[in-house]
């Protein structure tokens, strides 16, 4: 038996037309979804502050960002040193790195250098930075690896520099560009997923078999959900692929998957709630069909008998 259109089916434009054009209006709306969810990630997960802290903040245990961050500091010491004094004094300062990684001083230091840097990061995207790149300080960490050195009495360590190195965390071009596309991100932020929700809605409302339309939609959120996971996947791939040379692979897949945890999150329960809905209104529809043609038949079924042929005396 075909699905009962709605009440309002026959009334003014034809189904099969209002059916048409509720299966576009479902499609473009699942296919918005997971450039939506892209958009409000980015716009309102990546620009909190106090949030970019705390999802960074575990990696201050990983060990491939420990080394990561213990070579470069390492390597920057050692360059400041007298060349005489790089062979003897190299190995010590690398080492007393790697140590100073493992300390409760370095994960302070690391939570405050993520926030340092997302701040100012902010400040170049929301505001003009005038062709300047965003650049960090590293001395304050410079300056407790020396401190740990002079206190495990390393030779030399007190003639280690401790210079005010300006690390550039983002160069002055791509600094313009990523300001060019925060202003059009904020916009898409709020109007792809507000797009995306009216145009189901409308979808779903102007259907002749709005359980068939439903069940559609549910579909369209689950793939929606599996795109998403998709872009994930090939967006790190890219972004591994196009690292600089000399850039700590490990350590940038650890950042990776820390900054796009949530977003990956959001892509499986898109892809459950889908089709977990679109699985419950098809049982229901089916269960309603069947409990209609029961109560049809019932009246052949229990209705009384008809009178035996009377037959004259």
């Amino acid at each position: 038996m075909s699905p009962r259109p709605s009440p309002r089916a026959s009334l003014g434009t034809p189904p099969r037309v209002r059916d048409g054009l509720s299966a576009a209006l479902i499609v473009l709306a699942c296919l918005l979804l997971p450039f939506g969810a892209l958009a409000a990630w980015a716009a309102y997960g990546l620009t909190d502050t106090g949030r970019y802290v705390r999802t960074m903040a575990p990696l201050a245990g990983d060990p491939a960002v420990r080394d990561a961050f213990a070579d470069a500091v390492g390597a920057e010491l050692t360059d400041e040193l007298e060349p005489r004094l790089r062979g003897m004094a190299g190995p010590f300062v690398r080492d007393a790195a790697r140590s100073f990684t493992r300390t409760d001083a370095f994960r302070a230091g690391w939570d405050t250098a993520n926030r340092v840097t997302h701040t100012a990061l902010l400040h170049a995207v929301r505001q003009d930075a005038g062709g300047r790149p965003v650049t960090v300080d590293i001395a304050p960490v410079a300056a407790e690896v020396k401190r740990r050195l002079a206190a495990g009495n390393v030779p030399f360590a007190h003639r280690i520099p401790v210079p005010h190195t300006e690390v550039a965390v983002l160069p002055a071009p791509e600094a313009d560009r990523l300001r060019k596309g925060y202003d059009v991100l904020e916009v898409a932020a709020f109007w792809l997923p507000s797009t995306t929700v009216a145009l189901a809605v409308t979808g779903i409302a102007i259907a002749a078999c709005r359980r068939r339309a439903v069940v559609a939609t549910a579909l369209g959120i689950a793939l929606g959900g599996a795109l998403l996971a998709l872009a994930i996947a090939v967006g790190r791939h890219l972004t591994l692929t196009d690292l600089p040379v000399g850039l700590h692979r490990p350590a940038a897949e650890a950042v990776y998957d820390a900054l796009t945890a949530t977003l990956r999150t959001a892509s499986w329960l898109l892809l459950a709630l889908g089709l977990t809905a679109a699985t419950i209104t098809w049982l229901t529809g089916r269960h309603s069909r069947g409990a209609r043609r029961a109560h049809a038949c019932a009246p052949a079924v229990h209705g009384s008998a008809p009178e035996p042929n009377r037959t004259r005396a």
